[in-house]
């Protein structure tokens, strides 16, 4: 038996079940699409957040940006995995491009990132290479 495995299962299936439940909680009265992301530090501690509309839209805040401002806030800048979950969309909806580069500014190339839409057992689960493969800053930091 192979007990990384095992973790690595319920750490994603926590991770997502806690970002399932903070997308209950998002404001998006204007796109009613709901998002929440829970995000493990990499000494194991869990942050959550969810989107934040606003009726300008360039204002909002994504769910993603969200949970690593609340970890950072609190002396985080290394993590380890993501849970991203879009409950209003139909198929599993990633990271937007924005949250990308900001989460490759935190997490290494090989970080987890797990993304799920309305039907739970729909996941997608990759790396923030596999999200953003031509990132110049894991290159740059990479081959120092």
């Amino acid at each position: 038996m192979n007990t990384n495995n095992n973790y690595e299962e319920s750490s994603r299936v926590e991770l997502l079940r806690r970002a399932r439940t903070a997308a209950g909680k998002a404001y998006a009265p204007y796109s009613q699409f709901r998002v929440g992301a829970a995000v493990r530090t990499a000494s194991g501690e869990v942050y959550i957040g969810v989107n934040m509309e606003n009726r300008s839209y360039g204002l909002t805040i994504c769910a993603e940006r969200g949970a690593l401002q609340s970890a950072v806030a609190d002396g985080h800048t290394r993590f380890s995995e993501i849970a991203v979950v879009c409950p209003d969309a139909a198929q599993p909806t990633p990271p937007c491009g924005a949250c990308r580069q900001v989460l490759s500014e935190f997490m290494h190339a090989d970080a987890l990132v797990h993304f799920a839409g309305g039907n739970p057992e729909d996941v997608v689960s990759t790396t923030i290479s596999g999200i953003y493969p031509y990132d110049s800053l894991h290159h740059l930091r990479d081959n120092a």
